[in-house]
């Protein structure tokens, strides 16, 4: 029994009084008031029912309540009208939904869901491709500068600004003491891994993250890994060149297995000097947790450049686990949220090997202080 009947029985308080609410708002008379009423602006109110359903019910009855949610709410049904395809401006937070939901669509609505997502995916690379591309390599030409080069590897610009205090008014000249040159290319291009969480909180995070995988994997210079997890690890690096398909390759939701993914991404890094890895995440380890830490500590020590984002979206201030974030930081890979549009400027830093405690304060992204003790080495 729900809502007012229900109440009879005894008063509910904390999760089971949020459950018992939000299996009302779907089954009992008037739903759509509450539900349907986000339809105008991509069903933000349904995007997040979905999502406590998923936090606050076993899987099995998530599965169910899915089920019926796509009968009540017509969501199929919306994704057939051509007005709705015509009038609904695709954001993350309705491709989000579509990407918990994409197991339970049916087939002849997938091509107009997908649709959708194309046209979020076109927004977003026009939007981020230009400026990550010149932040990227802007960052790498930075990186490879060196003092002694040769005659065709003479940044002139950099060189003249760095000798004008040697100007010789008689000879109306520069005599430089010191050259800057971009030096010879790198035979070895930088490894790129982004380890992201899958779980439904994460959702946004994960459309940008993929995004922006595909841009920087078509860059030469750059290795890119995509990993998305939860207690499952999915390799999608080979679907980078499709941003579509990667998005319908995540299932949002379930556990988080952070250790095993890190794992996993160790197992990926040759040049541990030349590797960045990115861990997307709100540290919320629901495995184990000092081996966690220990791989963590163990990929900082060899060398590789990891960065831990809380989350990376426009969402505010995210939740996330915060003494897992203090041991990041602690263990010397600094933890805090991250915009979209800051993120090109972030990985030039990271790339850089830049300080990026600086990066975060100067953007206004606090960085979780670190105060905890030594991991247990696993």
């Amino acid at each position: 029994m729900l809502g007012e009947e229900g109440s009879q029985l005894g008063e509910l308080e904390g999760d089971d009084a949020r459950m018992d609410q939000l299996l009302e708002q779907l089954y009992e008379p008037g739903y759509n008031r509450d539900l349907q009423a986000g339809y105008g602006k991509s069903m933000p109110k349904a995007a997040r029912w979905i999502s406590e359903i998923k936090n606050l019910f076993p899987p099995s009855a998530v599965e169910v309540i899915q089920k019926d949610a796509i009968d009540r709410l017509d969501i199929a049904s919306l994704l057939q009208d051509p007005d709705f395809l015509r009038e609904v401006k695709p954001d993350v937070h309705l491709v989000a939904q579509l990407m918990q939901l994409q197991r339970y669509i049916p087939d002849k609505a997938k091509d107009n869901a997908r649709a959708i997502v194309q046209k979020l995916v076109d927004q977003l690379m026009k939007k981020y491709q230009p400026p990550m591309e010149q932040a990227i390599r802007g960052a790498l030409n930075r990186s490879i500068r060196n003092n002694r080069p040769r005659a065709s590897e003479i940044n002139w610009n950099a060189t003249i600004k760095k000798n004008l205090k040697t100007y010789q008014p008689d000879y109306n000249a520069i005599i430089p003491e010191n050259l800057v040159g971009y030096g010879r290319k790198q035979r070895r291009s930088r490894n790129l891994i982004l380890c992201v969480d899958q779980s439904g909180s994460m959702a946004n995070s994960v459309i940008y993250s993929s995004i922006f995988a595909a841009v920087m994997s078509s860059m030469p210079s750059l290795k890119t890994h995509l990993v998305v997890f939860d207690t499952a690890i999915v390799d999608l690096t080979e679907q980078l060149q499709d941003p579509v398909e990667v998005l319908f390759g995540v299932q949002l939701g379930g556990g988080t297995d952070i250790a095993k993914a890190m794992q996993y991404c160790e197992s990926l890094v040759d040049n541990p000097s030349d590797t960045h890895l990115v861990l997307i995440s709100d540290l919320c380890e629901g495995g184990n947790k000092n081996q966690l830490l220990s791989t963590t500590k163990r990929l900082i020590d060899s060398g590789v450049n990891v960065i831990t984002l809380l989350a990376l979206a426009n969402d505010g201030a995210p939740w996330y686990d915060t003494q897992m974030a203090g041991n990041f930081t602690a263990l010397g890979s600094p933890a805090f949220a991250c915009t979209p549009d800051k993120f090109s400027d972030l990985m030039a830093a990271a790339l850089e090997r830049k300080d990026l405690h600086s990066f975060a304060s100067e953007n206004d992204f606090p960085v979780v202080n670190g105060n905890v003790s030594e991991p247990k080495l696993i």
